[in-house]
């Protein structure tokens, strides 16, 4: 490729700390590796670095994992993502940093974007970027995050937080949430769902989705909602009434609003809202269709309609969307600005 084509990938720097979770680490990897333009460029570089010179870092498990780059990677990064390690020592005890986790952070350019999976979080309250901002962590470490900085609003329900230029997540598997988020944040819905679906999970979980839901593995006794989903799905275009839902499980409004909740984490018309809300981003990005037609066909109504539920959830108009992701070039490299984002201007850890 020549120099001159301007195209430049998204460079991705995910920081391995003592006591990672394999798991954790890997999935920037698998999400990020995988984005590619209309040429088959990849869109993201990603790289691993370690506080110190390049060696093995331990993990939670039985092995070590080999790490080819030391902190002055962080330089270079647009983005950082620091995973989950259950050996932070001073960071999860009192709330500081240790020498070489102070010295690698502040390798990192001002106005690099920051996120953290899990309790990867703590790392970043300690360098004093969270202070007077939303965070999430797992629900089992929120308590304590609050009590080590209280200067940070912690959330314990969610799934993840978008604050621009930081982004913060639960555990586990809501790390591939907030990374999918991110690169539909970068890329579109199309591009995101391409990565979930050879990932093979899920293409969007709204980030206020509850981290805890009551009963995650359903009763096998009892009857489930997954045929009245794909019913709604399949007519999305359409008035759709809680009631007609219900009727595909042969239940009543009240039993199947609870299952609903119960397995899906949300109320049918919020699953409903979210489920439009991807069909016409979807259109806008993809289509040529009006706005009025994008509106019929997600199912909003009216333009109105939608122009009132994409501002609410992406903080931006139909046509600033489509504006967005129509126009973007295939030469353009992912930045950091985002739809629907609110940078506070913070910037990174020195």
């Amino acid at each position: 490729m020549s120099p001159s084509s301007g195209f430049r990938p998204h460079r991705v720097v995910v920081l391995a700390l003592d006591g990672l979770l394999p798991f954790e680490l890997g999935i920037p990897h698998r999400i990020f590796g995988r984005p590619k333009d209309s040429r088959g460029r990849h869109l993201y570089e990603v790289v691993t670095c370690s506080v110190r010179p390049p060696g093995a870092v331990e993990t939670d498990a039985d092995f070590a994992v080999q790490v080819a780059h030391g902190p002055e990677a962080l330089a270079t990064a647009d983005t950082v993502i620091v995973p989950a390690s259950y050996e932070l020592g001073p960071v999860f005890e009192k709330g500081v940093l240790t020498e070489d986790l102070a010295a690698a952070l502040a390798h990192i350019r001002p106005g690099t974007r920051l996120a953290s999976i899990c309790t990867g979080v703590y790392v970043l309250a300690a360098a004093g970027v969270l202070d007077g901002r939303p965070a999430t962590t797992h629900w089992a470490d929120a308590a304590r995050l609050q009590r080590l900085f209280p200067s940070v609003r912690v959330d314990p329900d969610v799934l993840f937080i978008d604050d621009g230029d930081i982004l913060t997540s639960a555990g586990v598997a809501a790390g591939i949430d907030l990374c999918l988020h991110m690169v539909r944040r970068d890329h579109g819905t199309a591009v995101a769902n391409e990565v979930a679906r050879r990932t093979v999970v899920p293409p969007h979980r709204d980030g206020g989705q509850a981290q805890y839901i009551e009963r995650p593995v359903p009763d096998p006794q009892l009857s489930g909602t997954t045929t009245a989903r794909a019913w709604a799905l399949g007519r999305l275009h359409e008035p759709i009434q809680l009631r007609d839902m219900a009727a595909q499980e042969a239940m009543s409004v009240r039993t199947f609003t609870r299952r609903f909740r119960e397995e899906v984490g949300v109320s049918p018309g919020q699953w409903l809202t979210q489920q439009r809300v991807e069909r016409a981003r979807h259109l806008l990005e993809s289509t040529d269709l009006s706005v009025d037609q994008v509106a019929r066909d997600a199912g909003f109504g009216t333009a109105q309609s939608m122009r009132q539920h994409l501002q609410a959830a992406l903080g931006v108009t139909p046509t600033a969307y489509r504006r967005t992701f129509r126009t973007r070039t295939t030469e353009e490299p992912a930045g950091t600005a985002a739809v629907g984002s609110s940078p506070s201007g913070a910037g990174a850890p020195r």
